[in-house]
């Protein structure tokens, strides 16, 4: 069983760097969960400040010293952070399954860089966590995720009904799965 006692370990690719969330990251990363573009597709309530942002990062870190989840700073090379991905949750033993979710700034959206940032989170998930199904759930309409999954290697398995309440309502959600066998 995977037991990740509260380090998030670096993770390196080719163009991106994915390390834990730190204090530090709240300015950038409160700007990019409140853009519009971001925050639409978000299952959370809206940030009013960097402020949220940091206690929302200080919630994140607390989850993952639990082992309830893993959230990576998305880093350019230069270090600047670009967005953040990561493990929503995970069942070992048993389920040997977990859920991946991402949000990334919309001016380094289509150039690559959260499809490599979540290639290094599938192979963590697979090889070191020992997950046997990883799963991706986004709003239907949102094209731009769905593309990224299937890119991936997920299939879509459906869609849950109203399976999000945001501040908006009651939301669907289409499933998308990807199986170690198929990885």
């Amino acid at each position: 069983m995977y037991r990740c006692g509260g380090v998030i370990p670096p993770l390196q690719g080719l163009r991106v760097k994915l390390r834990e969330l730190l204090p530090e990251d709240a300015e950038a990363l409160y700007r990019i969960w409140s853009d519009p573009q971001v925050a639409s597709w978000l299952e959370a309530p809206p940030l009013t400040s960097a402020d949220d942002a940091l206690q929302l990062i200080g919630q994140l870190q607390y989850m993952s010293q639990e082992e309830e989840s893993l959230r990576w700073s998305i880093l350019d090379p230069q270090g600047e952070v670009l967005g953040s991905c990561g493990y929503n949750y995970w069942q070992l033993p048993g389920a040997y399954r977990g859920e991946i979710g991402c949000e990334l700034a919309p001016s380094h959206w289509g150039r690559g860089y959260m499809r490599e940032a979540l290639q290094l989170v599938l192979e963590f998930g697979f090889g070191t966590m020992g997950l046997n199904r990883i799963e991706a759930l986004c709003h239907p309409d949102n094209l731009r995720a769905q593309r990224l999954f299937h890119s991936l290697g997920f299939r879509q398995e459906g869609v849950l009904r109203q399976y999000r309440h945001t501040p908006s309502g009651f939301q669907d959600a289409a499933i998308h799965a990807l199986l170690q066998s198929r990885y």
